[in-house]
């Protein structure tokens, strides 16, 4: 009884504090949902391009202009960063990125789709010109056009196009197949070893590996600029990364495999004095390099290369949903295919439950049956595994639980498992996870433009900052303004230094002054007139931009009592209504008392009167009879 009477008390402990943490949370999501609103209604009130600037870039008196004097937009990358999609979204928001992203082409944004898509071919056939042009003068005319952000987009989307096509075009002498078997060899002369035919690089490959090497060395940029954490939370730079790693170790490992080979073919040249190698006998490290693919080692760095390749190939393809949000069309498609792969993480986590339950319970249920079923399902982990996947698609089997030998009990029981599984894995999980994917396709349905909107935000801000103009692989030649840039940097480098070296000799001196009393209340009276000046800084008079907040804090605050008045006025409309339905219904209860009075009233009268006459007619008879 003690220990019950304990235990209800550490739940009730425990719920109790659960429901204080819940509130909380609810009472927190509250107020967010109230500071995303203020926002909001702070932007929808503003009446020129003056107030909303401010709102979007903060303090316009202190921000930090680009050597090209585009604004910061601070206030919007908060906005993306905490996921305040109305605010972004918002026409205000929208026209002043709009503005920016298409910078020095005005006369492009009125145009028609067909004008902006032969301007869009006209950059793809004269890219490599263009950048030439721009690593001359890249601070004339035509260097600031291309410094725009749809420039800049329109550039990265033509040379990402390009490196695409060079992947298709890299696999296009195999498209109608493979003319050596795997068991066959060929070489171009006869000492020749074959692997150095094989692993030898083709020119789309060398330019593929020119491409790829420019995509690191601007993601190598990015990190710099943003810093490794900022960077970590895009998913899309993920992508990047395990795309350019893939590549990298698939590149090497061919690299490695070619380098065995040519020394190989070194050997072979060095101590071979026969024409052919048909009837050389050759040491084992130097002949596995002669045989064919069927004889190759399953570890070999040409296999693991190939096969890391095309991981990277379908990764490289998948790409191109990153820059699907800047079309209207395409890009609710994109949120809602991001939307879906987030379902299906989150449905994986009850999938693998089931699934390695069922896969460890067939294993034990058929380990020791191994030769002796029609097949080799659920007799190893990995055929388990194998046969409990494709059964999902309706690739498996039901003679995949019968046995050989006359084992009834095993074979129902498989069948019971199995059938179990089925219905769980196929009828209800996978019903449930459409249900969620239509969900949130529901969702991104109703508030389309507002996720497109946001979306199409993060994209253009991508293009908004300073550098990585040119794409790869023309970033890897560098232009006379990095050189520049990076002469400035490296004084601003030593100008701090000595900054900092000046500043500790005056923290000595001042350690020194303080040693002398004259000195020291000279000192103290340096810093009360320093606190004096920032006393008097902090007083002084608001700049631009507080004055603009002030004036858009007072529209809100005046909006919002009118809203409230309204809505208290229709409160006292509605209460007076009431008064005078209940008012009415008491005058009618009483019309209505005083009318049945009357009626008994003048029922009883007539009584009286009926009675009275019937009084005389009685005595008038009694009369009639007496005489």
């Amino acid at each position: 009884m003690e220990m019950r009477g304990q235990g209800n008390g550490k739940d009730i402990f425990f719920n109790t504090e659960t429901t204080e943490n819940s509130s909380s949370w609810n009472d927190y999501r509250k107020l967010s949902m109230q500071c995303k609103d203020f926002v909001v209604g702070v932007l929808d009130l503003c009446r020129d391009t003056e107030e909303v600037e401010a709102i979007l870039n903060g303090d316009v008196n202190f921000q930090v202009w680009s050597d090209h004097h585009r604004p910061s937009l601070s206030r919007i990358k908060l906005a993306i960063k905490y996921e305040v999609k109305k605010f972004v979204a918002h026409p205000n928001c929208q026209q002043q990125l709009l503005t920016m992203w298409y910078e020095n082409l005005s006369g492009l944004r009125q145009q028609s789709i067909a004008v902006k898509f032969l301007a869009v071919f006209g950059v793809s056939l004269g890219l490599p010109f263009l950048a030439i042009a721009y690593w001359i003068a890249p601070c004339s005319k035509l260097g600031r056009t291309l410094r725009s952000p749809f420039m800049k987009f329109v550039a990265h989307a033509v040379s990402f196009t390009i490196f695409l096509g060079l992947l298709v075009v890299n696999a296009s002498d195999r498209f109608e197949g493979v003319k050596t078997l795997p068991n066959e060899t060929f070489t171009d002369y006869p000492k020749q070893i074959f692997r150095v035919k094989t692993t030898q690089f083709s020119w789309t490959e060398m330019l593929i590996m020119k491409w790829v090497l420019g995509m690191i060395w601007s993601e190598c940029k990015e990190i710099w600029e943003e810093g490794p954490r900022e960077y970590v939370l895009h998913l899309w730079n993920l992508l990047d990364f395990g795309m350019l790693s893939i590549f990298v170790a698939s590149f090497t490992a061919r690299f490695m495999a070619f380098l065995k080979a040519s020394e190989a073919q070194l050997y072979v040249d060095q101590h071979v004095q026969d024409d052919t190698l048909h009837n050389v006998s050759l040491p084992p490290e130097v002949a596995y390099f002669t045989y064919a693919r069927d004889k190759w080692w399953p570890s070999d760095p040409q296999i693991i290369s190939e096969g890391l390749y095309a991981i990277a190939v379908v990764l490289s393809f998948s790409r191109i949903a990153y820059i699907l949000p800047a079309n209207e069309s395409f890009g609710p498609l994109q949120i809602s295919l991001g939307r879906t792969v987030k379902d299906i993480f989150k449905f994986m986590v009850i999938f693998i439950m089931v699934f390695v339950a069922f896969m460890i319970g067939m294993f034990n249920l058929y380990s020791y049956y191994r030769g002796a079923k029609y097949n080799p399902a659920f007799t190893t982990v990995e055929e388990s595994f194998k046969t409990l996947f494709w059964s999902i698609f309706g690739l498996s089997e039901v003679i995949s639980v019968v046995l050989k030998y006359d084992h009834k009990f095993i074979e129902n029981i498989g069948y019971v498992l199995y059938g179990v599984y089925n219905v769980t894995m196929v009828v209800v999980l996978l019903n449930m996870l459409i249900a969620m994917i239509n969900n949130s396709y529901q969702e991104i349905e109703e508030d389309a433009d507002v996720e497109w909107k946001f979306a199409r935000a993060k994209l253009w801000l991508s293009y908004f900052d300073e550098g990585r103009t040119l794409p790869a692989p023309f970033n890897l030649v560098p232009s006379p303004k990095s050189f520049y840039y990076l002469i400035m940097r490296i004084k601003m480098c030593l100008i701090k230094l000595c900054k900092s070296k000046a500043k500790s000799c005056e923290n000595d001196l001042e350690m020194g002054m303080l040693n002398s009393k004259f000195r020291k209340t000279r000192y103290q009276a340096g810093m009360r007139n320093s606190e004096k000046l920032t006393a008097n800084n902090t007083y002084s008079k608001p700049t631009r931009y507080q004055k603009i907040m002030k004036r858009l804090i007072k529209r809100y605050v005046l909006k919002a009592q009118v809203d409230r008045e309204n809505d208290e006025v229709n409160e006292g409309e509605l209460k007076e209504i009431k008064q005078d339905i209940s008012s009415l219904r008491y005058e009618l209860l009483e019309e209505k008392s005083q009318a049945t009075g009357e009626l008994a009233d003048l029922i009883q009268q007539l009584s009286e009167k009926f009675g009275k006459n019937l009084n005389k007619d009685h005595l008038r008879v009694n009369k009639g009879k007496d005489i």
